[in-house]
């Protein structure tokens, strides 16, 4: 893994207007995202955590520009793709690619297997003739294990995890380096879960991938990611590596969500945090700190201030004003 990072993201914010009335006028807005930071080695995945509804998909889209950000900065390799348009932008998206959650939804059903991956390589002028062009598209079969006759196929012909497995084979046409994982595995069964996320790892070893991997399960995320960021109504409250935030989280939501992993033994002693209260709308955030209302912890200072970053070590950083021990 490389010292610096491959990918970073300093104060990016997304607000959505509320409109309303006869004239549709901007009458609010949601912070769906609210001044997050952080980076990604190469070669690395970090697990991005939280409840529906916190950000996250938002978060990974903007960092694509699939939904445009209202401000902030995403470094990638050097290059600010804020300030990318045209060309310039289409290009560097041959680097970065998106795996959505709903993997039918995310395919065109009138277009068979073959024109859904032969679709990004020609946008990229990616092969020089049919003969090379079907020597990529079994090569991406292959990576994604499935048969060759699923070429032919279209979309409403497979199972889930296939379906899946064609949405990765779509991401990896373009040769990607990043790939932002939109809860993969979420639709899908648990035993097809498993076999998406190996083939994740197996291909991110083979073929030298980065991943910013969302989703709500967090046995996942402890399985597949090396750190592991927690978001909580539109802002990260504490990053660290898997070992360090499953053992021994810094932060009293953080602490919550992991207390909440069901135990395979029903007879092992569990505290089970129970969060009083629902979560705030991000139409009207509560001031200070967001997660206050809900904390057991809370003092006045934690109601007036959002607390800045704390570095508890090099990996290991969190917005709490009364840390855990």
């Amino acid at each position: 893994m490389s010292e610096s990072p491959l990918l970073e993201v300093k104060n990016l914010t997304k607000r959505f207007p509320i409109k309303g009335g006869i004239l549709s006028r901007t009458v609010g807005h949601v912070d769906a995202v609210n001044k997050v930071s952080f980076s990604i080695n190469k070669g690395e995945t970090l697990g991005l955590v939280g409840e529906s509804g916190c950000g996250k998909s938002t978060l990974g889209r903007s960092l694509l520009r699939l939904i445009e950000p209202t401000s902030g900065d995403v470094i990638y390799d050097g290059i600010n793709l804020i300030d990318l348009n045209g060309h310039d932008l289409k290009q560097i998206r041959r680097r970065v690619q998106i795996i959505f959650q709903d993997p039918y939804a995310s395919l065109n059903p009138r277009m068979t297997v073959g024109n859904i991956l032969t679709e990004p390589l020609e946008i990229h002028k990616l092969c020089r003739g049919p003969g090379e062009r079907q020597k990529r598209l079994e090569q991406l079969l292959n990576f994604v294990k499935l048969p060759k006759d699923a070429l032919n196929k279209y979309p409403h012909e497979f199972s889930g995890g296939q379906r899946q497995r064609v949405c990765i084979a779509r991401a990896l046409a373009v040769e990607p380096e990043f790939i932002v994982c939109d809860e993969p595995v979420s639709a899908l069964d648990v035993s097809v879960q498993a076999q998406i996320i190996n083939l994740l790892m197996d291909l991110q070893k083979e073929l030298d991938l980065t991943y910013l991997f969302i989703a709500h399960d967090l046995k996942v995320v402890e399985y597949i990611s090396k750190r592991v960021a927690v978001m909580y109504l539109g802002n990260i409250v504490e990053v660290a590596t898997s070992k360090e935030l499953y053992g021994s989280p810094k932060h009293p939501y953080t602490k919550a969500l992991i207390s909440a992993i069901p135990l395979p033994n029903p007879d092992a002693k569990h505290e089970r945090i129970i969060l009083e209260g629902d979560v705030p709308t991000p139409m009207n955030p509560p001031p200070g700190c967001h997660f206050h209302p809900r904390c057991r912890y809370v003092s006045e200072k934690c109601k007036l201030n959002y607390p800045e970053v704390t570095n508890q070590s090099d990996t290991h950083k969190f917005r709490c004003y009364h840390p855990l021990n």
